[in-house]
């Protein structure tokens, strides 16, 4: 399966079955994760079987059920911290989809997590992980205009990059973000909103999967 098709498979899961995540599966999860972390300076951390997190009033608020895995994506306190959490989250969360897991991008709505955080580091997001009741459904979209320059003279690879985009996960699926073809250079900027730069590092590496060009 190739990436694309990864990413029209994948859809945010709040409910989750008892079945454990397997060795094997979590053995390829961890190295990609300290792949991600050794590219990054990310501290990802996985946490496997861990009921607390997700046993609270706001994770019930949220709607989740039976998540006893999560990954914590911790870093250093800087200013790129959430975008550089929503680029590495997302590779992850497509691996976890790749290998036949769900997951849900989870800002608020869960309880303590048991990552271990350092003084200089901070916890950006937590992503449930596990295997779904369902497989979610498809988030509704905003017109492609809105959110980019395309036009019929665009190149393949803007276009398909810009395909990539629409399937990403944004929170409350705001779409808060604009992509811009110069020339053969593409920037991508947040327009605001809650989590908008976790957003921002999810659709950059989205575009980027996909499109084999860099986003700036």
């Amino acid at each position: 399966m190739d990436i694309l098709d990864i990413m029209k498979s994948r859809h945010s899961v709040r409910q989750y079955t008892d079945k454990k995540i397997e060795d094997e599966k979590r053995n390829i999860l961890n190295a990609f994760a300290a792949e991600c972390n050794a590219e990054s300076g990310l501290n990802i951390q996985i946490i496997y079987d861990e009921p607390t997190c997700f046993n609270s009033m706001m994770a019930h608020y949220g709607k989740f059920s039976g998540c006893t895995n999560y990954i914590a994506i911790v870093g250093k306190k800087s200013k790129d911290l959430q975008e550089k959490a929503g680029y590495y989250g997302e590779k992850l969360v497509l691996k976890a989809q790749e290998i036949g897991l769900n997951t849900c991008w989870v800002a608020l709505t869960h309880g303590k997590s048991m990552a271990k955080i350092e003084n200089d580091e901070k916890l950006a997001i937590i992503i449930s992980l596990g295997y779904g009741e369902n497989q979610g459904a498809a988030h509704k979209n905003k017109p492609l205009s809105a959110v980019c320059n395309i036009t019929d003279e665009s190149p393949e690879w803007f276009a398909k990059g810009m395909e990539a985009v629409m399937l990403a996960p944004t929170a409350m699926n705001q779409q808060k973000f604009k992509f811009v073809l110069k020339g053969d250079q593409v920037e991508a900027v947040s327009t605001g909103g809650f989590y908008s730069k976790i957003d921002l590092g999810i659709v950059k590496y989205h575009f980027e999967a996909v499109s084999g060009h860099k986003v700036n």
